[in-house]
């Protein structure tokens, strides 16, 4: 890449596609489903590990610096989502790196001579060791290299697991018989699969722990686990969001229903309020009937009455016997018994003047007293 070409990608870096009022030469946005979501997130395997021994060739997908710029701006107002996509694919190369893990494993098992229990513990002792020392090594370079020489000095001058790898050696050595000590015993790196011998030396250890290729595993596994806790972390979000809203469309509809229950017992009342009423007002007209017909009745009887007497005075002196009908007056004829006058009449009671007072009840003879004979 020429200087020229370089500040152009860093210019598209910086500024997007829109730099200078350009269009991007893909003629594509960052949200299109040809762009590559890993490299959006800076995390795609075929950037991370190009000219590794596992490099993976181009990706099928747009990589554009400008696109890059375009979502990282468009991402502080807006979720995208795109790190679920980056999630996935780092989980699929991983499992595949996994898998060819554990077959080089199984090569080596099938390979190599088999080891006692005792002998393999101890080489497994070196390889530990080994590694230690190696990624200490490979750690001191990188702090020399960002200007931190006095931390790089410290650990370039830690002796202690040199001694220690040096005695796990002579046991392993000792525990060996020669001819097969002098095969090489290698084992598999659990984090770039790479193959690791047991007799490498510190500096071969050192440029494998901070080659390109195991530091750019590092970073694509580091990257897995913060996208999985992020995706994680949405989606117990998410959940606690929907519970909320299940608790608040759970309290909407209690309310709704304790609020046809306070409308029904209101109908309900109401139908009562209106049954009483209308009993009241049916009982106030009985009365108003009753009164008047109390009022009308007194009133007939207070003429029957007045019937009655100038009727049964008549009929004293003209020997009649008397007999009502409801409140008409018929008068049949009387005769005097013993100085009284036994009288026939069919209704109520009626009080012919507070010197005569008849008690009538149908068909029985009664006495009027109070009469001159």
């Amino acid at each position: 890449m020429t200087a020229h070409d370089q500040i152009r990608a860093m210019l598209d870096q910086l500024m997007g596609t829109g730099r200078n009022g350009e269009n991007n030469r893909f003629q594509v946005r960052f949200s299109d489903p040809k762009v590559c979501k890993s490299f959006l997130l800076s995390c795609c395997p075929h950037e991370i590990l190009s000219s590794t021994r596992m490099d993976l060739g181009e990706c099928p997908k747009i990589h554009d610096l400008a696109l890059r710029a375009d979502y990282e701006k468009a991402s502080q107002s807006k979720d995208y989502y795109y790190d679920i996509d980056a999630m996935e694919h780092l989980q699929a190369f991983i499992a595949d790196c996994d898998r060819r893990t554990e077959l080089a494993k199984q090569r080596l098992a099938e390979t190599q001579e088999e080891l006692s229990a005792e002998v393999a513990q101890k080489a497994n002792k070196v390889h530990e060791l080994a590694e230690q020392i190696g990624k200490k090594l490979a750690r001191a370079e990188q702090l020399g290299a960002e200007g931190f020489v006095e931390e790089s000095m410290k650990l370039m001058e830690e002796a202690d697991l040199r001694k220690k790898k040096s005695a796990a050696e002579g046991e392993y050595r000792n525990s060996m018989p020669a001819s097969s000590y002098q095969q090489q015993k290698l084992r598999v790196c659990e984090v770039c699969s790479a193959y690791l011998g047991i007799h490498d030396n510190d500096r071969r250890l050192a440029d494998h722990f901070g080659g390109k290729l195991h530091l750019g595993f590092i970073k694509i596994r580091e990257k897995l686990a913060d996208l999985e806790k992020t995706v994680e972390g949405r989606k117990q979000q998410k959940r606690q969001e929907m519970s909320s809203r299940d608790r608040e469309r759970e309290r909407e509809r209690e309310d709704r229903e304790r609020e046809r229950m306070r409308e029904r017992e209101r109908d309900r009342d109401r139908e009562r309020a209106g049954s009483s009423s209308s009993r009241d007002r049916g009982r106030d007209r009985d009365r108003e009937r009753s009164h008047r017909r109390s009022r009308s009745s007194s009133h007939g009887r207070s003429h029957t009455d007045h019937a009655v007497v100038a009727a049964v005075v008549a009929l004293v002196h003209t020997a009649l016997v008397l007999e009502t009908v409801g409140r008409i007056v018929h008068v049949r004829g009387i005769r005097n018994v013993t100085g009284k006058t036994k009288l026939m009449l069919h209704g109520a009671m009626v009080v012919i003047s507070s010197h005569i007072f008849v008690e009538v009840q149908e068909n029985v003879p009664y006495n009027i007293s109070g009469l001159a004979t």
